[in-house]
């Protein structure tokens, strides 16, 4: 059994395009709560958090977009991640994937804390790399990557408590990164998953290897999931949407491999805009991909209508 805690964190401000404020409550109204007590766990929600009351100068970037609000989430759920990490499976409910900056920098400095090496597994069509100086449109919502390796560029935000080794990084599913971010990634070692590799070996074996290096680390693993990891076809409730994306049966098989591997110890469910979903697929879609994770099994996998 494991206990699960919920945090909303209706983060709107990491791109231009509003509606992820929404998220929090779409995954509460699609029965986030019930799938997860259903398979036997318990579940604790903390409400909506508030980012913390920050004013950080201008950045050098003039394109940098709600800087002291992206700042000032990143505070809060830090410490949120920090505080509920002892007590249980922290889920963030996003939000807009701004979050992660202050999610995975909170539960990296938890595992420190803990003396146990961090790992990141990144479900996104995106690497979020980039920095606030590197960013040519200045949304935040990629940068959260760049910022917990300790790249340059990010005057005003926290220090890093916990610097992530970016070997311990693996970004599953990409198919849009831009030249700065391309140019950024081959300078790491940062394992490195598009969509033409999962096409040629399948979504199974180079999700295998990485959770054997986190299995023979001792290692715990945060999963950053964005809803743009899925096909737009199938999850269309994003605003980043990019063709070509994981289907839904991939989807739930790598949450249940995270399931079998039992190594994950926090969860972003990121970038989910209800203002562009249709009758709520999108949110259910996540939910049940929770609820993989979480244990649950193809048998026994409810029937949805959407009518």
């Amino acid at each position: 059994m494991t206990h699960c805690i919920l945090i909303g964190a209706p983060v709107d401000c990491g791109k231009r395009r509003r509606g992820c404020l929404m998220g929090p409550d779409s995954y509460r109204t699609a029965g986030l709560a019930e799938a997860i007590t259903t398979l036997g766990h318990t579940v604790e929600d903390l409400g909506n958090l508030s980012p913390a009351d920050v004013t950080v100068p201008d950045h050098p970037n003039p394109a940098v977009h709600a800087l002291s609000e992206t700042v000032g989430w990143t505070r809060t759920l830090a410490q949120a991640a920090q505080e509920a990490a002892p007590r249980g499976l922290p889920i963030f409910l996003g939000g807009d994937h701004a979050l992660a900056l202050g999610t995975v920098s909170g539960m990296a400095a938890h595992a420190k804390a803990q003396g146990r090496p961090f790992f990141a597994l990144w479900l996104d069509a995106h690497s979020d790399i980039h920095t606030p100086a590197t960013s040519t449109s200045g949304n935040l919502h990629g940068t959260p990557v760049g910022y917990v390796i300790g790249r340059d560029g990010f005057e005003g935000f926290p220090p890093v408590p916990a610097q992530v080794d970016p070997a311990n990084i693996c970004m599953l599913g990409l198919r849009s990164v831009d030249g700065a971010e391309h140019a950024a990634l081959l300078d790491m070692d940062v394992d490195v998953v598009d969509m033409r590799r999962i096409d040629e070996d399948g979504i199974r074996t180079p999700l295998a290897a990485f959770l054997q290096r986190v299995a023979e680390a001792d290692g715990m693993l945060h999963v950053s999931l964005d809803v743009d990891f899925l096909d737009p076809a199938v999850a269309p409730a994003v605003g980043t949407t990019v063709p070509g994306g994981a289907t839904v049966r991939e989807g739930h098989l790598v949450m249940e491999m995270l399931c079998d591997a039992g190594c994950v110890t926090s969860l972003d469910l990121v970038e989910l805009n209800p203002f562009l979903d249709d009758r709520g697929k999108t949110a259910s879609l996540m939910v049940d991909l929770t609820a993989s994770l979480l244990g649950r099994r193809v048998f026994d996998r409810p029937t949805r209508s959407h009518g």
